[in-house]
């Protein structure tokens, strides 16, 4: 039986846009809420000395979570275009028969606020809420193998999107940027990966896309190699 010992608090409030890798948007913050009983400052004496840590989690937005054993031996990797089939296990495909997920994250520190442990964290690719079932710190010399083979993913993709703002995004954004300083980073970030479904990359597209980011509905089209955020709507 795996017990979760914590649960995130993101930007990413669902799965749609969450980067298909962590690393990939430095500006999503987030923290880990430690639960009882293993909210003991005690568990986590020395952690302050590294910079990153791999968080073990579960992948509890997929059927497989909710108690729908289907599966399928194939996937259609994102970054293949979504039109190649490989192995489930040759890839990091949230769909697997067992929803159990692999990040690592950069480490910023411990805070305690009416007596909860939280864990500050960044460059996170977690939606909310997701439930965490282990830490353990990233160690350079064992984790680190820059002359290991990918069979793809080789190297990180290049951001080709470029992000412009409609004048209503930008005024909405010097009424809110006090508050929330980062928040315009962070969208364009996001919309640098192209979050629509990988065969419509690098293509125009007539749709409206939405997506909820930390407070806020943040809706765009997309022109080709052009993204255009549209409004940024609080949500209620």
């Amino acid at each position: 039986m795996l017990n979760h010992i914590g649960y995130i608090h993101s930007p990413y409030k669902e799965k749609f846009a969450v980067p298909r890798q962590p690393g990939l948007v430095p500006s999503a913050t987030a923290e880990l809420e430690i639960v009882a009983p293993y909210d003991d400052i005690n568990a986590f004496s020395g952690l302050e000395s590294f910079s990153h840590l791999w968080l073990v989690f579960i992948f509890h937005k997929n059927n497989a979570a909710n108690g729908d054993n289907k599966w399928s031996p194939t996937v259609r990797p994102p970054r293949l275009g979504g039109n190649k089939r490989l192995g489930v296990f040759a890839t990091r495909s949230p769909c697997r028969p067992n929803p159990i997920g692999l990040s690592l994250v950069e480490f910023h520190g411990i805070k305690q606020v009416n007596g909860k442990i939280f864990l500050k964290l960044s460059n996170i690719d977690l939606v909310e809420g997701t439930p965490i079932i282990d830490i353990k710190p990233y160690i350079p010399y064992a984790d680190a193998k820059p002359d290991a083979l990918a069979g793809f993913a080789q190297q990180q993709p290049t951001s080709l999107m470029q992000i412009q703002f409609s004048r209503l995004a930008e005024n909405k954004l010097d009424s809110i940027k006090q508050n929330y300083p980062t928040l315009k980073q962070l969208i364009i970030e996001v919309l640098q990966q192209d979050p629509r479904p990988a065969y419509k990359k690098n293509k125009a597209d007539t749709k409206t896309y939405a997506v909820h980011l930390s407070d806020f509905n943040i809706s765009w089209v997309n022109e080709g190699v052009t993204t255009t955020v549209l409004d940024i709507e609080t949500r209620v």
